[in-house]
């Protein structure tokens, strides 16, 4: 998730609010703020991801790509996801620093581990697969919404834009882009076409809620 089609990072436009926002007038978050944001982001992102996986939908980055291997392979997401997202810790340590590779680590472990969890805490008998879309964009976005406010990422195709833009010069919104566009592609030939223009909507959904609640001058918190 989180990350999704934008057009710089998440991790980034949380620094660049903060660089914006004089910190000397700014109160910073504290440790169990941090830690019940992360809580409660990551209940979100993952029972998001639950409503994904029932409705057979999918989503940008990281979690679309896990996904779309648990839709060909018949792999749990909690397993896929844990494991896609391991060669990019080493890139946001060098790019974000320990604090924030932690805090991703961190953050991608509970969301593997709840999506595991809720399979045996709750079940659809029905699921309509707009309301899906809609309702498994808004989980997923005001989860990644939480996170982001509280410099934690959930996953590494972001960072890796990041690092191709400053090592390479590729813009790191197209390449961002060019990935997700390729996961939807790839799964023109797994999923119905419905669900895949229900996958489009839901991430929509998921980028309107950052973009309107994610930027300078609207939240200044820091961690």
């Amino acid at each position: 998730m989180q990350d999704q089609i934008v057009a710089t990072s998440p991790a980034a436009a949380s620094m660049n609010t903060a660089a914006e926002t004089p910190t000397e007038t700014v109160e910073r978050h504290r440790l169990y703020e941090d830690v019940l944001a992360i809580l409660l982001g990551t209940l979100f992102v993952s029972f998001g991801m639950v409503i994904y996986t029932k409705a057979v939908l999918l989503a940008g980055s990281t979690a679309g790509l896990a996904l779309l291997l648990q839709y060909i392979t018949g792999t749990q997401f909690w397993i896929i996801f844990s494991l896609v997202n391991l060669p990019f810790y080493v890139l946001a340590v060098k790019r974000l620093g320990w604090l924030f590779a932690l805090r991703t680590f961190a953050a991608v472990s509970l969301v593997s581990l709840f999506s595991r969890l809720m399979t045996s805490w709750a079940s659809f008998a029905t699921l309509d697969p707009v309301f899906a879309a809609v309702m498994g964009g808004c989980l997923a976005g005001c989860g990644l919404l939480v996170l982001f406010r509280h410099r934690t990422g959930l996953g590494g195709i972001n960072i890796l834009a990041i690092y191709l833009q400053e090592k390479c010069g590729i813009r790191a919104g197209y390449f961002q882009l060019a990935v997700d566009l390729s996961i939807l592609f790839a799964a023109f030939f797994v999923v119905s076409p419905q669900n895949l223009v229900l996958s489009v909507l839901s991430a929509v959904i998921v980028n309107m809620i950052l973009a309107i609640n994610h930027r300078p001058g609207r939240y200044a918190g820091l961690t």
